[in-house]
């Protein structure tokens, strides 16, 4: 195939049937456009390559990829530094990533494609699905630390699982006794139980909120995933594929690593502590399609999708979701009477609230991040982040292996080089 791609470019190049754009569209996630007609200055371009050029040289990350379309187009779409940091093998375009938390954003939009197929509506209980839960309890501490429990105010809904108000937090996050009792993330959940045994688990731990009354980060989408499962009778990773991925052509995205050569591998230990990091997803089976980590993507497949969200739904002809589902999706869902901690997880993100999936700024100013009123975005753990902002007509994608602490700053540096860069 590789061959006849070849063979073709040179034959139409030869007789003159194709153009230079014509020719990088075929080879990359969007139609290329050049970044200054794009509105980007030069000095802004040297600046996003100093940056990471620095951050390589000087050994705080080993390597990454962006990619940025701007009004629909391939404007910046660049590796840097190495794919494998003590091979020194360098960081190729299309390197496979595992997107952590940036999962969520797909098993969400794989949900939305089932909600206006009418399979379910917000509102519904979890226990539509799974009536492990119709006894879940919420936990109280005790001045003495113990943990009591009391029975919900009312069941955990389908809404609470995608905009993370369902109290069912990550043990890892805090240490408190109600997370001590809790399983620490989303990947060691999967590494450690099949999808039966994790509800099964997750059912039986106090809950460190009632239900519909706090943002907190949680294992929602991973429940959203098990649902779409019963919904659909086959496993996530074929649910996204039939409906998000084959879609966009995200040849590469899915729940196991499509080409191992192409993986990249974070430092051995983390930059900041010295102490050993590892993303153990890349080297050990999980035992179920986890919706709140386990996906593996290149930034190409991940800017398509990005688009699509864009494009209110659609990406060349191919609609995921209706334009007003995506408006739904990207609507904040948290209000004034929730209350909302976005910030402690992401220090970033004050001011934003959080739609379905997404977190959503609601004002300019507050957030220490850069943007415009109604931008959306998720990060991963492992040193992935996307945002697209709507005002700009602009998507980012950002790519590295890096899962220690000093990814929450790159989250700000990156957004400061992109907009900085910015010049109409």
């Amino acid at each position: 195939m590789q061959k006849k791609l070849k063979y073709l470019v040179f034959t139409n190049m030869l007789f003159g049937f194709i153009s230079f754009h014509q020719i990088c569209a075929a080879q990359t996630p969007l139609p290329a456009v050049d970044p200054i007609k794009a509105g980007f200055s030069h000095d802004g371009l040297k600046r996003i390559d100093g940056f990471f050029a620095t951050e390589i040289n000087e050994n705080r990350l080993p390597g990454a990829v962006l990619a940025v379309a701007k009004n629909g187009k391939l404007a910046i779409y660049k590796s840097y530094g190495y794919q494998d940091p003590i091979t020194k093998q360098p960081m190729p375009k299309n390197a496979i990533f595992n997107l952590a938390s940036m999962t969520k954003v797909m098993a969400t939009v794989g949900a939305l494609t089932m909600y206006e197929e009418g399979k379910f509506t917000l509102n519904d209980p979890v226990t539509n699905w799974f009536e492990q839960f119709k006894d879940v309890k919420v936990g109280q501490v005790n001045p003495d630390g113990t943990v009591t429990t009391q029975a919900v105010k009312r069941m955990i809904t389908v809404q609470d699982l995608m905009r993370h108000t369902n109290g069912l937090t990550y043990g890892a996050r805090s240490n408190t006794p109600i997370h001590k009792l809790s399983m620490p993330s989303s990947a060691t959940a999967a590494l450690t139980y099949d999808g039966n045994q994790f509800i099964s688990q997750l059912a039986n731990t106090p809950l460190l909120y009632e239900p519909g009354t706090a943002w907190d980060y949680s294992f929602g989408i991973d429940v959203l995933g098990l649902i779409e499962e019963k919904i659909d009778g086959q496993p996530l990773d074929k649910v996204l594929q039939n409906r998000i991925w084959q879609k966009l052509k995200m040849v590469d995205t899915g729940f196991s690593i499509k080409d191992r050569s192409r993986l990249a591998k974070p430092f051995a230990n983390d930059p900041l502590t010295g102490k050993p990091q590892k993303i153990e997803v890349v080297d050990k089976p999980v035992k179920f399609d986890c919706g709140g980590s386990c996906a593996f993507s290149t930034a190409a497949d991940y800017l398509r999708f990005g688009q699509m969200l864009l494009n209110q739904g659609e990406l060349n002809g191919a609609r995921v979701l209706s334009p007003n589902t995506v408006k739904l999706m990207t609507s904040d869902h948290l209000g004034d009477n929730i209350k909302n901690q976005l910030a402690g997880t992401e220090p970033g993100r004050a001011g934003y609230g959080f739609g379905l999936g997404v977190a959503v700024r609601k004002v300019r100013g507050v957030a220490a991040t850069n943007g415009n009123i109604g931008d959306f975005t998720w990060n991963g753990a492992n040193g992935t982040l996307f945002w697209v902002d709507p005002v700009e007509n602009l998507v980012v994608v950002m790519m590295a292996a890096a899962p220690g602490e000093l990814r929450k700053i790159y989250r700000e540096k990156v957004s400061a080089v992109v907009y900085g860069a910015l010049e109409k």
